[in-house]
């Protein structure tokens, strides 16, 4: 009975040491996590971005981000290592050594005499005649009289001082933590040992794998399906115009699964009605082109229509159950639009290089979703050569406004953003009619807006001068700064209902033959991270070239000032093309502002080759096949395939003129910053 007692016990012990191992450090880790994202908190603080309630930290949102599935798992596990706890310590009896002499409050060796005072005075005060509680009665029998007795039999004190018990010598006993009933093996008890033995170490491993499995051949590491990848793929091309990525961004498998509802037609069809000027339809032929646009697959529809919802901003009129879907439309964009460009900029065509084009488009459509702008008011209308989308992104601002404040001559954002303070603020409320409240938005936004500078250098390692099939590395320094002096933060973006983060696209491209030939992305973030990756680099790179300890420490200390002061390091690989000066362009673009890419232009001289060999193999991420001299003549009809290569909503003259502005100064393949940005929004001199 004992002996099943102290199993039991031990199986209760058993049990919360197997909960403890793996929910303390998880626990631990959960914790440290959620210390660490405090600091991506630096948001807009207008009174928009105020009232979408993202950023609010009520008691509701609070308990509504802590009451998720894993948190309350985590809960529930440790209310019951608690019980247990409490359960083993205050319940559970405690299995103690047999000791006769503390048993009778005596010291080890007392003689007989002191032996049977003590018991007397004992029996007096647990003696049933003396004391009727049950409990006594069970202590002076069980401890009392066995320790009297085997202190007083000489046998039996004998075998005490020999062997440490009353009885003699103890043979070893090994038991199992776990209770009774599933020790007794005969019966059903042995059953159930069994089912618990297969359930535990065979079948539960088994579900777990199998659940692992089936998730992991559905999803990508970044929680894409890879049947999303697979369409994505197959319908990028390479000369994929802006306002035709939008049918390739809707038919991820994630949307096409998305339930499609009979109670949602009549719903759909008012929107319609609201957003059909922005869904691209042949006015002479109205009838056939709605006819069309509804024969497509229902779930194309559904998302297109909450998707055109979403940028010309009528979501409010949206039923509970397409709101639903609307939302998680959303939630998932900004992973696939990130797959959608690394789609676009994979090297497929023979010289290993990506696509431009479809990679800008596909930004272009980010930026236009995060800001709940209209693609069509990127196109140029009236005098205004760049659109009024840079302008949308703006609180309080319509097209009302801009019409208002063009007549003041301002139509360009870059014109607005470089007026003083108060020069805007006697625009805005005096000609576009705005409060002061209103203005005071504006400008915070505005001194939210990030200006983009890029300093690229290319060179190959340890040689002068860059010669056809050396090894290319590029350096590229991508500095950021705000009118209100941050570098980490979150954009201005009200009507996207989730937390967005601003991501840079860095492509390295011809913009002539369409062609980019290197492309990352930069975060501005997490400081730490970049401190660490750049001077690993740096690091790298300076003992490749064999410098000294003091001059790689000077190199790192210069690079990690550069990182604190708001600088992230690009770098990649890339082979050498053919012997001539090649006119490349890079290209620095926020998926989540209007108006702040930037352009650079620099020119790459190429030697003839007079080293034998090459110098090593090309990294795939950034790899571009060496040009051979007979296709030549290909590429020069490649480059008027895509002479006139521009994004359907800028303006072709207004981006020549910024390219006759963007020559930067060139040393063997190096540019600095040279090129005035498209619009760049962020400046204020």
């Amino acid at each position: 009975m004992a002996a099943a007692e102290e199993n039991s016990s031990l199986f209760l012990i058993f049990v919360l040491t197997m909960i403890a191992l793996p929910l303390v450090p998880y626990t631990i880790l959960r914790l440290c996590r959620a210390a660490s994202e405090k600091v991506k908190t630096i948001h807009c603080r207008c009174s928009g971005c105020h009232r979408s309630g993202k950023y609010r930290k009520s008691i509701y949102k609070r308990i509504s981000n802590l009451s998720t599935c894993s948190n309350l798992t985590i809960l529930l596990l440790w209310i019951v290592m608690i019980l247990l706890v409490y359960y083993i310590k205050h319940v559970s009896r405690e299995v103690q050594v047999f000791e006769p002499f503390s048993i009778l409050g005596l010291e080890s060796g007392a003689s007989e005499s002191d032996i049977k005072k003590s018991y007397r005075r004992l029996s007096i005060q647990y003696h049933p005649d003396k004391n009727p509680d049950p409990e006594a009665h069970k202590y002076f029998v069980e401890y009392i009289s066995k320790a009297y007795q085997a202190l007083t039999d000489p046998i039996s004190r004998e075998n005490y001082e020999k062997y440490g018990h009353p009885d003699g010598r103890q043979g070893l006993q090994m038991g199992i933590a776990l209770p009774k009933f599933l020790l007794n093996i005969d019966g059903a008890s042995g059953g159930i040992m069994l089912l618990g033995i297969v359930g535990f170490c065979i079948l539960l491993p088994l579900m777990i794998a199998v659940i692992y499995l089936s998730r992991s051949s559905k999803y990508t590491g970044n929680y894409v399906m890879h049947q999303t990848l697979s369409t994505y793929y197959y319908f990028m091309k390479p000369s994929l115009a802006p306002s035709k990525v939008m049918d390739v961004f809707i038919k991820a498998a994630e949307y096409m699964e998305m339930p499609v509802r009979r109670s949602d037609d009549e719903p759909l069809q008012k929107l319609f009605v609201a957003v059909r000027s922005e869904l691209n339809l042949d006015l002479k032929n109205i009838k056939t082109e709605q006819a069309k646009f509804w024969k497509q697959h229902p779930s194309l529809v559904k998302m297109e229509l909450l998707i055109q919802a979403h940028l010309t901003r009528e979501s409010f009129a949206l039923t509970p159950a397409l709101l639903k879907d609307y939302r998680h439309m959303l939630e998932l964009a900004p992973r696939l639009l990130e797959e959608l460009v690394k789609i676009a900029v994979l090297p497929r065509n023979p010289h290993g290089f990506g696509w431009l084009r479809p990679a800008i488009g596909v930004i272009e459509l980010s930026q236009n979703i995060v800001q709940a702008v209209p693609l069509s008011a990127r196109k140029t209308s009236g005098g205004n050569s760049e659109g009024i989308a840079h302008f949308l992104q703006l609180p309080h601002f319509t097209e009302a406004t801009v019409k208002k404040i063009a007549r003041k001559k301002i139509r360009a954002f870059q014109e607005l953003c470089d007026m003083s303070v108060e020069g805007r603020a006697a625009l805005l409320t005096q000609v576009a009619g705005l409060s002061e409240e209103q203005v005071r938005d504006v400008e915070l936004v505005l001194e939210m807006i990030p200006c983009i500078e890029v300093d690229i250098k290319c060179e190959t390692e340890g040689e002068e001068g860059i010669q056809e099939g050396d090894v290319v590395t590029m350096y590229a320094w991508v500095s950021l700064r705000r009118r209100n002096g941050l570098t980490a933060a979150l954009p201005h973006c009200p009507n996207f209902p989730f937390h967005k983060e601003e991501n840079f696209w860095l492509l390295l491209a011809d913009a002539a033959s369409n062609d980019v030939w290197l492309s990352q992305k930069v975060s501005f973030m997490d400081e730490a991270t970049a401190i660490t990756a750049a001077s690993k680099a740096i690091q790298d790179t300076q003992e490749a070239l064999g410098a000294s300890a003091k001059e790689i420490g000077n190199a790192v200390k210069e690079a990690v000032d550069r990182v604190k002061k708001g600088s992230r390091l690009v770098m990649g690989k890339f082979q050498a093309p053919a012997e001539g000066t090649h006119n490349l362009t890079s290209f620095c673009l926020c998926d989540a502002w209007i108006g702040c890419d930037i352009k650079t232009s620099f020119k790459l001289k190429v030697l003839k080759r007079s080293r034998a060999g090459t110098r090593g193999h090309v990294p795939e991420e950034g790899s571009a096949a060496a040009v051979e001299d007979g296709i030549e003549d290909e590429e020069e009809e490649d480059e008027e395939e895509y002479d006139d290569y521009e994004s359907e909503y800028s303006d072709d003259e207004e981006d020549e003129k910024n390219k006759g502005k963007g020559q930067g100064k060139v040393v063997n393949g190096s540019a600095h910053q040279g090129a005035e940005s498209d619009i760049d929004s962020g400046s204020d001199e």
